[in-house]
């Protein structure tokens, strides 16, 4: 009898323990998927605040030359500005190549769902850089994050911050 009790105790045991693994492979994908580099912490919180919301329109097709063009002293805007030009790129290659081949006769209806899955992939790509331009992060998308075809982190003074810079220069006194 005290047999049994063990044999059962090892068998609960070892299904317990099963659970526990497959969890562990699930949150190894989305961690590998979700978890990229953020650099949040080299960015100024009221930029951050300024241009959340210039910011997030990167990720919406063209308008990622909007937080370009107006928020040219914004490192945030343009480091936003940057991710959804990359994307943008990566989603006009891909339709472009996908669309042109769904067109063959007969295989073309695979090229179609290809297409339609890529188009989806780019759709929760966007969402993901659209959910932190808002919460004010700067991560990296997963997958094409890590390409930098805009030089965000070189952002010029504007003339107001110079003159400012100027005054405390001059208030400061002299240590001889």
């Amino acid at each position: 009898m005290e047999e049994e009790k063990k044999e059962t105790l090892e068998e609960t045991e070892e299904v317990k323990e099963e659970p526990k693994e497959e969890k562990k492979e699930e949150s190894k994908f989305t961690k590998a998927f979700t978890d990229t580099k953020d650099e949040t912490s080299s960015f100024d919180k009221k930029d951050i605040e300024e241009n959340n919301v210039l910011a997030l329109l990167s990720y919406i097709w063209i308008l990622w030359l909007i937080p370009l063009l107006a928020a040219k002293n914004s490192k945030f805007a343009k480091y936003h500005a940057n991710q959804g030009l990359v994307l943008f790129i990566v989603e006009m290659i891909g339709a472009i190549v996908l669309g042109a081949l769904s067109w063959i006769p007969t295989v073309g209806i695979v090229f179609s769902i290809l297409l339609a899955i890529f188009e989806l992939l780019c759709l929760i790509l966007a969402i993901l850089g659209i959910v932190n331009a808002v919460q004010g992060q700067a991560k990296e998308l997963p997958l094409i994050g890590k390409f930098k075809l805009i030089d965000y982190t070189k952002v010029e003074e504007t003339k107001e911050e110079k003159v400012e810079e100027e005054k405390e220069e001059k208030e400061e006194p002299k240590e001889e």
